[in-house]
């Protein structure tokens, strides 16, 4: 991997990550930006004791462009967009609408591919993994930022999903603080190590899922399960079979693996309604643990936690959406139609010939 960091037009960082070493990264923004300014600011409930970023700039964003207007392709000719270079293989660039930024945190984008019409599912193994090492740089560089606490890699995919831009990319967010459903995860490991005299919680989990009917997919360093309590219709999880506080902790056989079996997971989960349907929408979320004290979760520390990835889509059934109505709203309280017994069973149906 070769990585080269440059600056947009206005200010803001752009990297790009090629697979080939002699690749030169030497194309400037050409575009008359003026600095980009923004507005968030973060707000902690005191019922609930959560934070709420509040970004009203945001409502300037980008709004579903047509193709040949799309920020994220090439710049190409006098089009020009948010990669100054004609091509590329994977890029990360601060975000030009943040809902976190300065002391509030950081927001950046990764596209995973120049081609406009693809999709993470599409890309070789080789684009995967270098993708994969996008994030776990991206994570190493944004923990060592004063205001960052905690980074959150994930992909939106799908227009029922909320997505604005139909290029194959993800996001990264650099949060100031421990995310409320990390914490809750923190705390449940740190009372099951009481509870149990110093067992790992996340392994307890892992180790019951493997001995049980709902694995999807098993590789040498990954399994990928429906966990008991699904809050989707369709959610699976993905862990590395060693554990790890995060995306630096994986090892040479993990990374190597992991292109094989996130792309025939995702191939999946396009096929679980069938051919004839439209690109099953999902949210795929890399949970990593925090960077900052954890003093406040008794005595669970960072290798406490086991990274891992959660996958899953709104669609329960064809045509119809899983909306997260009264119960879920107003309660967070989930009801699932779909028996996670019967998701796994379905995943397992629809692998690849």
């Amino acid at each position: 991997m070769k990585k080269t960091s440059t600056r947009l037009a206005d200010g803001r960082e752009l990297i790009y990550y090629d697979l080939r070493d002699d690749s030169v990264r030497d194309a400037t923004d050409r575009r008359p930006l003026d600095r980009t300014v923004t507005t968030s600011e973060i707000r902690r409930d005191p019922l609930l004791g959560d934070s709420v970023a509040i970004a009203s700039h945001r409502q300037g964003r980008t709004y579903h462009p047509p193709a040949d207007e799309c920020p994220l392709c090439p710049s190409a000719g006098d089009r020009l967009s948010e990669i100054p270079d004609s091509s590329y293989d994977v890029v990360v660039f601060e975000n030009r609408f943040p809902s976190l930024a300065g002391d509030s945190g950081r927001c950046e984008v990764v596209c995973f591919t120049s081609d406009h019409n693809a999709a993470f599912a599409e890309l070789t193994e080789e684009q995967a993994g270098l993708v994969l090492e996008a994030w776990t740089d991206r994570t190493s560089e944004l923990s060592h930022l004063p205001a960052v606490e905690q980074v959150f890699c994930f992909e939106n995919r799908g227009a029922e999903i909320g997505v604005t831009l139909g290029h194959p990319h993800g996001q990264i967010y650099a949060y100031p603080f421990t995310t409320p459903r990390t914490a809750l995860m923190l705390r449940s490991a740190a009372t099951h190590k009481e509870m149990t005299g110093g067992e790992n919680l996340f392994d307890a989990v892992l180790e019951r899922e493997l001995a049980g009917e709902r694995v999807v997919l098993e590789g040498e360093h990954w399994v990928a399960f429906v966990p008991y309590a699904a809050h989707w219709p369709y959610e699976v999880h993905l862990y590395p079979k060693r554990r790890v506080p995060d995306l630096l902790g994986l090892d040479e056989g993990a990374r190597t693996e992991f292109p094989k079996v996130y792309l025939e997971l995702l191939r999946r989960f396009d096929r679980i309604f069938g051919e004839s349907e439209p690109p099953t929408p999902y949210i795929a979320a890399w949970h990593q643990a925090p960077f900052g004290a954890l003093e406040e979760f008794d005595g669970v520390v960072r290798e406490d936690f086991a990274l891992h990835l959660e996958l899953f889509t709104i669609r329960r059934t064809s045509g119809k959406l899983k909306f997260l109505a009264g119960s879920e709203s107003g309660m967070n309280v989930f009801i699932n139609d779909v028996p996670p017994e019967r998701a796994a069973e379905r995943l397992r149906e629809v692998a690849s010939s």
